[in-house]
């Protein structure tokens, strides 16, 4: 049913028009108190097999929303109400910001992938966090804050910028993420270098712990896959050394070459700059959790996002290392019965597997592990 109303409605709009036009139908049900709850007991059954813990915090599961999707905090129970385990909104900035110009949504429809070049377009910290604050949450779930440099901030002025935002939205995040890996933003990736990037972390952990006295907030860092593999070693050192509670890899590829896209390669060029994410990003995420876990271990959380589509997809990158995992371009082609099949594909996969939990299977795949 989906793929068909994909076919003849979606397919045929802007991207963005259709993504505010599900946003919405999403937002309304949620409001309608019999008919959020039929939809969540459709899509959104809970497996106890699946029960998961991390970051010191209980979820209903290991499959969350990627940042991107829910910009501004508007959409939490909406998207809980469809089976995501958690809710990471945002990328939410210092001062609000409409984003680059429009067009900037693409669909790379046979390859099931997205490119975009958003640029962070939000309300700003102050609204996201007031809006949080006035939420009445009408199911329980982990709301993860992502937050971005401000584009007209400039590089030398980036660590006060996302303190103003941590200082912010810090109490009412179950986590915080700081985002150094858009390439919508100019100079944001330039924070990724570890020089860089000690000072802005240790900032906004500082500013997390004076904030919020009654609990540690935890803090993860959210990485690009174009990093070198050097590279990507240097920030796990550098999350152990801080003491960082995780690691969300991986965020958009600037790559086009390499991916294996069916897209003729003129099209792609026409679409122009911007991060590509879906299905071609996979292996490349895959390998940049089974780098990091080979580095850290379990000493720190480490989050699989890139390419997942199918509950065989979260599977491997939980073997590779990853704790919890994300998705959210697949959402734009699988609809709304996503997570109930990703729910029940990993349930069937962990029964049908030598490992008790899912906390078992976290890492069993890398080298040296055995079952």
């Amino acid at each position: 049913m989906y793929r068909l109303l994909f076919d003849l409605l979606f397919k045929r709009m802007d991207p963005e028009k259709a993504h505010h036009l599900a946003f919405g139908w999403i937002r309304g049900a949620a409001r309608v108190p019999v008919l959020r709850t039929l939809v969540a007991a459709v899509l959104a059954p809970r497996h106890k097999a699946l029960r998961t813990e991390a970051l010191g915090l209980r979820m209903h599961g290991p499959f969350g929303l990627a940042a991107g999707f829910d910009k501004n905090a508007t959409a939490v129970d909406g998207m809980t109400m469809l089976g995501f385990d958690h809710v990471e909104i945002g990328t939410v900035t210092a001062r609000p910001q409409p984003g680059n110009p429009k067009k900037r949504l693409f669909r790379l429809v046979a390859d099931r992938a997205l490119i975009n070049r958003m640029g962070f377009n939000n309300d700003g910290s102050a609204a996201v966090a007031e809006r949080l604050a006035a939420r009445k949450a009408v199911f329980r779930t982990t709301v993860g804050v992502n937050i971005g440099k401000t584009k007209v901030v400039p590089e030398e002025e980036a660590v006060a910028d996302y303190v103003t935002s941590t200082e912010r939205l810090a109490a009412h995040a179950d986590y915080l993420v700081v985002n150094v890996s858009s390439p919508n933003t100019p100079g944001l990736r330039n924070l990724q270098a570890t020089e860089a990037l000690r000072p802005l972390l240790t900032a906004v952990r500082e500013a997390a712990d004076r904030t919020v006295t009654s609990r540690r907030v935890p803090l993860l860092v959210k990485i690009a896959p174009d990093l070198a593999d050097e590279d990507v070693d240097a920030v796990a050192d550098l999350a152990v050394e801080l003491g960082l509670d995780g690691i969300i890899a991986t965020n958009t590829t600037i790559a086009r070459d390499g991916l294996g896209l069916t897209t003729p390669k003129r099209t792609v060029e026409a679409i122009g700059a911007g991060g590509l994410s879906g299905a071609p990003l996979k292996a490349r995420s895959l390998e940049v959790i089974g780098r990091l876990y080979a580095r850290v271990g379990d000493r720190i959380t480490l989050v699989g996002v890139g390419g997942i589509e199918t509950a065989d997809d979260a599977w491997e990158r939980i073997l590779a290392g990853a704790t919890l995992v994300q998705g959210y371009s697949a959402f734009i082609y699988e609809g709304p019965f996503w997570c109930r099949r990703i729910h029940r594909g990993l349930a069937e996969r962990l029964a049908a597997s030598p490992y008790a939990t899912l906390a078992d299977a976290v890492g069993a795949a890398a080298p040296g592990k055995t079952a």
